[in-house]
């Protein structure tokens, strides 16, 4: 649906997405970043039902205003033959056609994988769900905490005494990098070869390629790692510590690292070698001790003057922000990361997008409003002031 005009990486690349919460969109979203015309599906009437969750961000909601910049929105009723035909008729035009509904409900609508794959044989198919086409939980609903407790993930997420679900969707997110690996891997595949793809990403799949550290560790020593708070089951010390006038955190990634932190920070060369703390494998079995000797040493400087200490001495360490810090934060600030996106009620702040090119910067397009581009993509489509008119009526559009 278009040609290439610009140094954005994937500009003239054309995705239709039929979407809704999170792991799709962020994936539909990095790929409008990258300069790709994301169309975004959406019901009539209600929308992407993320639109919804919250009204934080001059009345939209934080979610959506995140995972939905830089997309065109078309309102279609897809069960209606008016809209399935809309679609069809966006996909032949498409580099990439993916969604996330429940299973089996794309193939009803005549938008099945391998029925598009057909069709189009040199289209790039992302099917995305819970727990993928096969198995016993196929048909279970699968929201990001259900499936961080299916794989485990919380299992070894929290305080020795609760178990948590981490803060933020990270099944949902996993889901969504690794469907836009996927594509990039697809279109890079397509351009060598002239084949279209089928792929399917889960979003339980995705979670467990994140667990192999603690499933290797049950599967061949037998153990379940222990949930360790901010700590780390595998290194010591590397926790958060007190200071004269707040907390650090240390991490300690290795015996180097002890040997800087005792000797060029806290001028204790006797401890280097002790036979409870001289390598990882002992700190870890001796955990308690070392967290309360390295606590007694960190209580003896201010946050400031440790933290400048362990950096000149190139140990790790981090302030423990809040929201707050992060918005105030200078990495921010001086690297000018910030933009202003528009939405339908008004401009907002954003982030560029981790990816940072040296020659083009990542597209920072509007958040669209339900079906703000349904006429104009209609009329793309070849369908007339009547016809749109017609569909409008009959409940095909929004």
């Amino acid at each position: 649906m278009g040609q290439p005009n610009s140094d954005l990486p994937l500009d003239g690349i054309t995705v239709v997405a039929l979407e809704q919460a999170v792991a799709a969109p962020l994936a539909t979203r990095h790929l409008a970043d990258m300069g790709a015309r994301v169309i975004k599906i959406e019901r009539v009437g209600e929308g992407d039902f993320a639109r919804h969750y919250d009204r934080a961000v001059h009345g939209q909601a934080s979610h959506f205003v995140w995972l939905n910049r830089s997309k065109e929105s078309i309102a279609v009723d897809v069960k209606s033959e008016s809209g399935r035909q809309i679609v069809l008729d966006l996909v032949a035009r498409a580099d990439v056609f993916l969604q996330n509904l429940a299973p089996d409900a794309a193939a009803r609508l005549g938008l099945g994988a391998e029925e598009l794959r057909e069709k189009f044989p040199q289209l790039i198919v992302i099917d995305m769900s819970g727990y993928g086409s096969a198995g016993p939980r196929r048909e279970r609903k699968a929201y990001d905490m259900l499936v961080q407790a299916e794989t485990g993930m919380i299992s070894v997420t929290g305080t020795p005494e609760t178990a948590t679900k981490t803060g933020i969707p990270v099944s949902d997110i996993a889901a969504g990098m690794y469907a836009l690996t996927s594509i990039l891997s697809a279109l890079f595949r397509r351009e060598r070869t002239g084949k279209g793809a089928l792929v399917e990403v889960s979003m339980f799949d995705s979670t467990v390629e994140w667990l192999g550290h603690p499933m290797y560790m049950k599967m061949y020593a037998g153990k379940q790692i222990p949930r360790v708070g901010l700590g780390h089951a595998a290194i010591v010390p590397y926790d958060s510590y007190p200071t004269a006038d707040g907390e650090i955190l240390i991490g300690v990634q290795n015996d180097r690292g002890w040997r800087a932190l005792m000797v060029d920070v806290f001028e204790r060369e006797d401890l280097v070698d002790h036979p409870r703390f001289s390598t990882n494998i002992v700190r870890v079995e001796n955990r308690g001790e070392v967290d309360e000797l390295v606590g007694s040493l960190t209580r003896l400087y201010s946050t400031a003057d440790l933290d400048q200490r362990l950096a000149d001495a190139g140990v790790p360490a981090a302030a423990l922000n809040d929201m707050a810090g992060l918005l105030e934060h200078p990495q921010l600030e001086k690297r000018a990361r910030w933009r202003s996106v528009g939405t339908e009620n008004g401009p907002i702040d954003a982030v560029l997008p981790p990816m940072t090119y040296s020659d083009v910067e990542m597209r920072m397009g509007d958040v669209p409003a339900l079906g703000q581009q349904t006429d104009s993509l209609l009329a793309e489509l070849g369908r007339t002031g009547d016809q749109i008119a017609d569909l409008r009526r009959d409940g095909s559009i929004g």
